[in-house]
């Protein structure tokens, strides 16, 4: 029988140059432990600042020493911190080094000045890993690096909860990033990884602490047209991006021009022009506001490639209280709907016709939505009614129809199982705000934009748990934006409400219930907290009274 598990992790004995050493330039570093040690992956997981070339150094674990080769020039009168966080274990249980470090310095004084913070991710309920989250500074002088193209000159990892300390500065002007390095490059990948700036220069003279990174995703790259071609009798633009908005320009746009949009591919259809060719401009901006406005001649064809067929897709929801509203999205536009094959079925014999008034297009220059609004009598009992549209009911620009029967069940809700309201104020003095109830999955299950009043209220809602959010729609365009660093242009910021006794974003709402005072307060931005009188404030958050508690209250016995 062997002896008891070793728990103790390595203890360190000794080191060349000794720690908080001054006036040297070490070619190696040596590490002395009281045991056997390994390494686990030095490459990545030593953080050294300032940053050194990490492919020209050598970690070599022999026995009880670390030895490292440093292979290139430290600079003159620099701090320098070795961080060597859990890489160092022991060689049987691998139980990690604790709190290892090494400071020396190649001046005659050890630079001690820090920058302190928090980041978060700007949509919290996705229960993000904090592992690969990395702050880092930029000296000001190094102006053509940034966190895109070059490793930070100071750079320290997040703890699990999103709290950070960069130590051993030396003073001086900074511009400062946070971002999540997945492919641990010490750098930023726009197009892929999250990341947060703070727009003012950071200037470290003393220590500084209360700043805040909200890490969120913004693809950066150039915005353009990568190709336009016809194709048969259509004409297609193909973007480097994914377009967040599109305007069309053309005198015939909705009456013999149509459009689509398939991810990065607008295609055109025009009903009668043929071996011929039209002048078409657009305006298309991407998420982060980057823009293309350019005019082209876009030519019709005469082919005997056959049309792509007509796809449907019905809207996920099938739960209603009054009105059955849906909507089905195509591939294409739609030209006309028979409405002899469109109806309601909710028993054998029974049925709910579907006319022209219960139909509209969501955007009616595009015309690929169909959004139905249908009435459903208060006297039905029934439960499940069937939406049926036949083959051949739905005729796009091309003659082309749904091959195959719409058939989808939707259910009438029981106002005994829905909450009757879920009411909160915003605690800001922001407007306008989106207010969005998200079901668990995070999905949008109702919205209201607020801007008068601060105060929000969803009511008879199907019992269950939810998330409440906020968005300050800086913009008024409806919607959330992200930031963009090029600008210097923050992303709108987004708080969620989050229940304080028990760390949950999720409140649970009960059927005959009203859930009251669900308010939300807001979080810093990216950015310092600023000093006022001594005191700590920030612009992003008011004060304002607090002193409300959320309630449920039954509604069941009234």
């Amino acid at each position: 029988m062997g002896g008891p598990k070793d728990e103790e992790p390595p203890k360190l004995l000794s080191s060349n140059p000794k720690d908080q050493s001054l006036n040297i330039k070490p070619e190696n570093v040596t590490l002395v432990f009281d045991e056997f040690i390994k390494t686990e992956n030095p490459q990545r997981n030593v953080i050294i600042t300032p940053s050194l070339d990490k492919s020209k150094m050598e970690f070599l674990a022999l026995k009880n020493e670390l030895r490292i080769k440093i292979g290139q020039e430290l600079e003159d009168s620099t701090t320098y911190v070795f961080n060597f966080q859990k890489s160092i274990q022991d060689i049987s249980e691998s139980n990690p080094a604790e709190n290892l470090k090494l400071v020396f310095s190649t001046g005659n004084l050890i630079d001690s000045l820090r920058f302190i913070g928090k980041v978060s991710f700007l949509f919290p309920q996705q229960k993000p890993n904090m592992e690969d989250v990395i702050v880092g500074l930029y000296r000001i002088e190094d102006d053509t690096m940034d966190v895109f193209t070059d490793p930070p000159y100071y750079l320290t990892q997040t703890d699990s909860t999103g709290n950070f300390e960069i130590t051993n500065i030396k003073g001086g002007q900074y511009r400062a990033y946070a971002w999540q390095d997945d492919n641990n490059t010490s750098k930023a990948e726009d197009k892929s990884e999250p990341y947060a700036f703070i727009a003012d220069t950071i200037n470290i003279m003393e220590d500084v602490s209360g700043s805040y990174f909200n890490l969120f995703k913004g693809d950066l790259s150039d915005f353009k047209i990568n190709r336009t071609s016809s194709i048969g009798r259509t004409f297609d633009v193909v973007l480097s991006k994914y377009p967040a908005t599109l305007k069309v320009n053309h005198p015939d746009l909705g009456t013999s021009l149509y459009y689509r949009v398939n991810e990065k591919n607008i295609r055109f259809y025009h009903t009668s022009l043929r071996e011929d060719s039209t002048q078409v401009s657009i305006s298309v901006r991407d998420s982060v506001g980057f823009g293309v406005d350019t005019t082209f001649y876009a030519s019709f064809m005469e082919s005997d490639r056959r049309p792509e067929n007509l796809t449907p897709t019905i809207a996920k929801d099938k739960d209603f209280l009054k009105d059955i509203n849906t909507s089905i999205s195509f591939n294409k536009p739609i030209k006309d709907i028979v409405y002899d094959s469109l109806f309601i079925q909710y028993d054998t014999a029974s049925f709910i016709k579907i006319e022209p008034r219960h139909i509209s297009f969501k955007d009616s220059s595009l015309r690929s939505t169909l959004l139905f609004s249908i009435p459903v009598n208060d006297t039905l009992s029934t439960t499940n009614y069937q939406f049926y549209a036949s083959d051949s009911t739905f005729i796009d620009i091309e003659d082309q129809f749904n091959e195959k029967e719409i058939k989808t069940t939707f259910t009438k809700l029981d106002p005994e199982n829905l909450a009757d309201e879920v009411t909160g104020k915003i605690m800001v003095e922001e407007l306008p705000i989106i207010v969005q109830l998200l079901s668990k999955n995070g999905e949008v299950s109702r919205e209201t934009i607020l801007r008068d009043q601060y105060n929000y209220s969803f009511k008879k809602i199907k019992a269950g748990e939810y998330m409440v959010r906020a968005i300050i729609d800086r913009n008024d365009n409806g919607k959330w934006d992200p930031g963009n660093y090029n600008e210097l242009r923050q992303p709108e910021p987004i708080y969620y409400y989050r229940d304080t006794e028990n760390q949950s974003y999720l409140i649970l709402l009960r059927g005959k219930w009203t859930n009251q005072n669900i308010n939300i307060m807001p979080t810093p931005e990216s950015g310092l907290l600023r000093k006022n009188n001594g005191n700590t404030t920030t612009d992003t958050i008011p004060k304002m009274d607090q002193n409300t508690d959320k309630t449920a209250v039954d509604n069941s016995q009234k």
